[in-house]
């Protein structure tokens, strides 16, 4: 054990308050954290659940035309299958169409899916479902425009609750044997492929770059004489809700560097307190010939204990209070304003390492500037008091 290291073990610090700013402050910096990790994993779930991460689709694809139609066995689609960033693809038919249930009609989207409820089954968004006064078990009337118009009788067989607001508050998931029947399409065909992706950040950056390395896949394995199909990204469907989230970013950057100056700031003046208190030590040491960097060593070592068990008591804290809202759901949230019913958690332990470090670092170096107190100290009048 160095000299520095023994004196920091002897040094006596109050640091109750100090300890209760920091815990404080960290607490909200892993409360801020995992609430945007859980914004962003439950928004992009959402989307990746209804639209896909990335959604391929004949050019010039709309709901209303029969002809926008994608060949599961082309060529490009194993080869995306294979890429290392796809989790796995789906095929999926969508049509417009009108429901008519007693006097009531609504316009809305049905989606034809692998896993959709059984034949002529519906699975309805809630939303859509008061509106047309359904439960479980009615039945609707539903006309699909077309070439010709074709009417099919479907029964509700499950209401959901919509994830993100206004598309998916009027697509109506069915399996997809009956939207391929509805559109005239064989069983190898539909009218998008949603691509899922693994190891993808949630970025704006990062979809969109998967949706080039996709797209340039399908262009290179398309005849020439062919339109190739086209590949868009969630970003570009939902630019808004990213933006959303990018501001929301800013706010918990701010909201880090301000938690962190506030638990600086209070180390900073309780270990000009305690330097004021060992005075009379520090000139001692400084006539013993000890150096001015060992002596604030001393003194860094002593203040790191105390943050160290601010950051220890925080972590604990506020990962339970985050586990309590994962688990249980207590706080609510209007889905209306915020995409989501309740306030979403995400606990990303690399991140909340990453955060707990970087605060770490800087309250440090914060410290610094009171340590510099310590060259001013004359061993001559402080040892003389004594």
């Amino acid at each position: 054990m160095g000299a520095s290291s023994f004196i920091a073990g002897r040094l006596r610090f109050k640091s109750r308050i100090a300890v209760t700013s920091i815990a404080i402050s960290f607490i909200v910096m892993i409360i801020a954290v995992s609430v945007t990790s859980g914004f962003r994993a439950e928004i992009r779930s959402g989307i990746s659940e209804i639209f896909g991460d990335i959604q391929i689709t004949a050019d010039g694809y709309n709901y209303l035309s029969d002809g926008s139609v994608l060949n599961l066995d082309a060529a490009f689609v194993d080869e995306i299958q294979k890429l290392p960033i796809v989790k796995k693809t789906v095929p999926a038919v969508y049509k417009a169409g009108i429901i008519k249930k007693d006097d009531l009609i609504q316009g809305t989207v049905f989606k034809g899916i692998p896993d959709g409820p059984d034949s002529l089954g519906a699975k309805v968004p809630s939303e859509l479902a008061a509106k047309l006064s359904l439960a479980v078990g009615d039945r609707m009337t539903v006309y699909f425009a077309g070439e010709k118009v074709r009417v099919r009788n479907f029964t509700v067989k499950e209401i959901y609750q919509a994830v993100l607001g206004g598309d998916d508050k009027l697509v109506v998931y069915t399996s997809l044997a009956d939207m391929q029947t509805v559109c005239g399409f064989g069983p190898n065909e539909a009218s998008a492929i949603e691509v899922l992706l693994k190891g993808v950040d949630n970025t704006p950056e990062a979809l969109d770059e998967a949706s080039s390395e996709i797209g340039s896949l399908i262009f290179a394995h398309t005849a020439g004489s062919e339109a190739p199909p086209v590949a868009s990204s969630s970003f570009g469907r939902f630019p808004q809700i990213f933006s959303w989230l990018d501001l929301l970013d800013v706010n918990v950057l701010l909201i880090l560097a301000l938690m962190t100056a506030v638990a600086g700031f209070n180390m900073i003046s309780g270990l000009l307190i305690a330097l004021l208190r060992n005075i009379s030590t520090i000139g001692t040491l400084k006539s013993m010939g000890m150096r001015d960097r060992s002596i604030a060593k001393a003194f860094l070592e002593m203040a790191s204990k105390v943050v160290l068990r601010g950051l220890i008591i925080g972590n604990a804290i506020g990962l339970g209070l985050c586990l309590l809202q994962q688990f249980a759901g207590i706080i609510k949230l209007n889905p209306e304003n915020y995409f989501v019913s309740q306030v979403p958690v995400n606990i990303d332990v690399l991140r909340i390492l990453a955060t707990d470090a970087v605060a770490y670092v800087l309250i440090m170096l914060l410290l610094l500037l009171p340590s510099l107190f310590i060259s001013g100290v004359d061993p001559a009048k402080t040892v003389k008091v004594q």
